[in-house]
């Protein structure tokens, strides 16, 4: 089993001095935030095939929460190519033997999750190895007539991006049209109507929470997490897709909806709730939502597809929020809603509490800030 050794940064003990105001964090300070969180959970999880101990039961450490954290730290390493970062997550995957939980016949998308950054580093050094066992998992989706597996929100992120890498890199336009089949199961069969509300531009998390399903307000209940996982979806579907892949103009439609209905429902204080449309449902600070909001927004600015005029000020607001906020001097992260589908699962959600898993929180960070750091100044 590889370990790795770390030195925690010369920041470590410092603060972040940082204006709450309508301008981005100074890269600097972005960069210190993003490399303490990401130190801290490199020396607590310094052995990558360690499990995760739970008291309900043992995980292997391919799940979809430490796929997610992967996916965060490639896109911090793409910004900055620090051999350790690529040897961490190869280690990783060589430990897992570049497999899946449940094996290559899994139709679940949380044991798909993975592949996102197996198929990362397999463009890096084509070893076949790296790429075999989710290639083989996702062929036997496109093999079978059954489109209705993701029947809750979250799959939509683990495996939608998978099917789009696999399209590009062997240039098969039958990726990108199953794919499109299971979405579409998703947002207009599954449920009553599917889990997509058009009207509020919102999704529900599964079918439990349809109408006549409500928050203790009355309103419609949608997971800030949950509408977080397919907005990082459609945002690193549209990334990977060549201009001219089949149903992009579906993705593209949907994400600058939601873009557009989220900006209202944000906090004064630059977080959105849990409970999106009802702050009386565990109201409050939290990090994932807000992240994967971050995410969307920041990467359609900087892809020219927002408005920056408006969604500049959303943005800004809720990084300084998240960076002021969530970041103890260790780079432990607060405000983290652990595992769950809903609004009261993991509560209370605070500074102190240590969630579930730390390891997806610190991803839907990573993504979010590496995108932000990319902004114009």
């Amino acid at each position: 089993m590889r370990k790795y050794t770390f030195i925690l940064p010369f920041f470590v003990f410092l603060s972040f001095n940082l204006t709450f105001a309508q301008s981005l964090p100074k890269n600097p300070d972005l960069w210190k935030a993003m490399s303490l969180a990401n130190e801290y959970f490199m020396l607590k999880w310094s052995d990558v095939s360690k499990p995760i101990v739970r008291p309900d039961r043992t995980r292997p450490s391919n799940i979809w929460t430490r796929g997610v954290y992967y996916e965060g730290l490639m896109a911090l390493y793409k910004l900055d190519q620090q051999k350790r970062y690529y040897d961490y997550a190869v280690a990783w995957g060589e430990a897992h033997k570049w497999g899946l939980r449940n094996g290559i016949t899994t139709r679940n998308a949380d044991d798909q999750c993975c592949g996102q950054t197996y198929i990362d580093l397999y463009l890096i050094d084509a070893k076949p190895e790296r790429i075999h066992d989710i290639k083989a998992s996702m062929d036997s989706l496109i093999n079978s007539p059954k489109k209705d597996d993701w029947s809750w929100v979250d799959a939509i992120q683990m495996a939608m991006p998978v099917f789009a890498q696999l399209g590009v890199i062997y240039n098969d336009n039958r990726y990108f049209e199953k794919m499109y089949e299971m979405y579409m199961y998703t947002k207009t069969m599954h449920g009553d109507k599917g889990l997509y509300n058009a009207a509020e531009g919102l999704w529900w998390r599964d079918k439990d929470f349809d109408p006549p399903y409500v928050t203790p307000a009355g309103k419609n209940c949608y997971w800030s997490r949950g509408n977080g996982w397919v907005v990082a979806a459609l945002v690193r579907v549209l990334d990977i897709l060549p201009k001219d892949a089949p149903h992009r103009e579906e993705y593209e439609k949907t994400y600058l909806e939601m873009m557009n209905a989220l900006v209202p429902l944000q906090r004064t204080d630059g977080f959105w709730n849990v409970s999106l449309t009802d702050p009386t449902d565990f109201g409050g600070k939290e990090l994932t939502g807000t992240s994967l909001f971050v995410y969307g927004m920041a990467w359609g600015i900087n892809k020219g597809i927002l408005d920056k005029k408006k969604f500049y000020p959303p943005v800004a607001k809720a990084i300084h929020a998240i960076m002021n906020n969530c970041i103890h001097p260790n780079g432990f992260l607060g405000y983290v809603q652990g595992t769950g589908k809903e609004p009261k699962d993991g509560q209370p959600v605070t500074y102190d509490k240590v969630p579930d898993f730390e390891d997806f929180g610190l991803g839907c960070f990573l993504l979010a800030g590496t995108e932000v750091y990319k902004m114009k100044r």
